[in-house]
Parts: structure tokens; sequence; C-alpha cells
């Protein structure tokens, strides 16, 4: 008989994350807060509104990142 831990074979993959905050995407950047939220409101940040937060989609954040038009 196995002994491995059930869970292990029944545990599904947790999704991941689609989108950063704005303090994580500064924190990428090496911008402070000020300057992030700023730039966003200026459209210099790709950002999708969801009620009152503010989110950079990974694919747009990462595209940027990597000097790649937006």
């Amino acid at each position: 008989m196995h002994n491995a831990n059930p869970t292990d074979r029944t545990r599904a993959a947790k999704p991941q994350r689609q989108t950063y905050t704005l303090d994580e995407f500064g924190a990428m950047l090496g911008v402070g807060r000020n300057q992030v939220y700023a730039a966003a409101r200026e459209g210099q940040i790709p950002t999708i509104r969801i009620g009152k937060r503010i989110l950079v989609p990974k694919v747009a954040g990462d595209r940027m990142l990597s000097g790649e038009a937006a």
C-alpha cells in the first residue's frame, strides 16, 4: 500500500493571478507609490479598474517591463 498524502493527488492547480496591484508594479519598476499612481492616471501604465481597485493586467505589465509596446 502506498503511503502518499492523498491531497497530493487530488489537489487542483491554484489559479495564477492575472494582475498586479499598483504598489507591486511600482516596486517592479523601482518607483515610488506617488509616481506609479500618477503614471497610471496619465495613462503611461495600462490599468483596469474593478470597484475602487486599480490593477495592472499581468500581460500588459510584463510587456511594458520587457520594453515591448503595450
